[in-house]
């Protein structure tokens, strides 16, 4: 997909990943719009990039996300790449994650890509020029994680949501990517500061967390997801995949589930009819 010319919009864009694309988008020539729940992470990224708009947006209101993309063609007159990339995590052990908790990543990491897509959808529908989704989800939707069961459950949905979402637009002239990112700098580890008012804030640091923290700060530079993020959009790549070593712990995962099918092939109580 040709970039100059065209309006991007960015969730979770002020910074990490978020931010790291709205500036590859821009440097390519497209307009773009940062949309974030920060407000002085919208003002500072506003000031780092310069050629950018922001816009205040929380993706798990859907109120909040067609307004934002309502200033989005009032700014811009259209849009065309939606970068659904607002993400949380948080840790607990199973049996100990409170239901708060659960609703807060659910909201966000999933629900956040589908108001999304429904609000931004329609317009770019309407213009007929086509556009481009890139939903962020993680290798976590595609590998389990000890501790992180809630958000994985989020990631795995973000995936086959994506992969519909694909076949549903492509007659449309509307492509879909599924950015599956291992390890990379961002702040996602101190994303349980912002949970909503009446959890417990001292529990969110849990083991699993601290791992995440080391793991994040020796991770891939936001910088080089962007451009690779950007490159495979340009390619019509499906899947976005960052980091090659985890790979053979896919096809662990895969072999695992061709073996399970393996154990019903010659029942007869399965055959396919």
């Amino acid at each position: 997909m040709e970039i100059a010319g065209k309006t991007a919009f960015v969730t979770g864009g002020a910074s990490g990943i978020g931010l790291e694309i709205g500036r590859m988008l821009m440097e390519q020539g497209a307009n773009v719009m940062l949309a974030d729940l920060v407000p002085e992470r919208l003002k500072a990224a506003k000031a780092e990039l310069g050629q950018v708009e922001t816009v205040l947006c929380d993706v798990a209101d859907p109120g909040s996300v067609k307004a934002a993309a309502e200033k989005t063609i009032e700014t811009f007159g259209k849009v065309h790449i939606v970068v659904n990339n607002a993400g949380v995590s948080l840790g607990h052990t199973p049996g100990d994650t409170p239901l708060e908790d659960w609703q807060w990543l659910v909201d966000i990491n999933f629900m956040g890509v589908i108001h999304g897509i429904e609000a931004f959808t329609p317009l770019i529908k309407a213009h007929g020029e086509g556009g481009y989704f890139i939903n962020t989800a993680s290798m976590s939707g595609h590998l389990a994680t000890q501790q992180l069961s809630a958000y994985t459950a989020t990631k795995f949905a973000v995936v086959g949501l994506s992969e519909s979402l694909r076949m549903d637009l492509a007659a449309d002239n509307i492509g879909v990517s599924v950015l599956c990112p291992g390890w990379v700098k961002t702040d996602i580890n101190k994303a349980h500061e912002g949970r909503p008012s009446g959890v417990d804030d001292e529990d969110a640091p849990s083991e699993a967390m601290q791992m995440v923290t080391e793991a994040v700060d020796n991770g891939l530079s936001p910088r080089s997801v962007a451009e690779w993020t950007v490159e495979c959009m340009q390619a019509g790549r499906f899947y976005i995949f960052t980091h090659p070593s985890m790979r053979r712990w896919v096809q662990k995962r895969h072999d695992l589930i061709d073996a399970d099918y393996g154990a019903i092939e010659n029942d007869p109580r399965f055959k396919d009819r």
